[in-house]
């Protein structure tokens, strides 16, 4: 497990998200699981996910006031320097990943290819 702090950036909104849900789950200390799946209209997409511990092989990411969060070791070959946000505006409410890696996007989203 390696601790990384500019891996993704998460912004204030992202992380008051974060730890709504946490709250939420009835969970506060778990960790928010980051990663990249195969799927989705432009071949890859996000999953955002808990999880109560880090594997051995995960880079784990360190934000304000203690939020941590997972990577796994493939998901940061597509996820470096990305930065994930949280819109709650009435048209576009939800996650919003704004990926360097990305080399097409598809129109949710939430779906890329590299």
């Amino acid at each position: 497990m390696t601790t990384t702090r500019n891996l993704i950036a998460l912004t204030p909104s992202a992380i008051t998200q974060v730890r709504a849900l946490l709250e939420r789950q009835g969970t506060p200390d778990h960790f928010l699981r980051i990663s990249v799946g195969g799927g989705g209209c432009s071949g890859l997409s996000y999953k955002l996910g808990t999880d109560a511990e880090a594997k051995p092989t995960d880079k784990v990411l360190e934000y304000e006031g203690g939020l941590k969060a997972l990577v796994d070791l493939k998901s940061t070959l597509y996820l470096s320097g990305m930065e994930l946000d949280y819109s709650d505006d009435l048209m576009n409410a939800g996650w919003l990943f704004k990926n360097p890696n990305a080399k097409t996007t598809c129109g949710c989203g939430t779906s890329f290819s590299a």
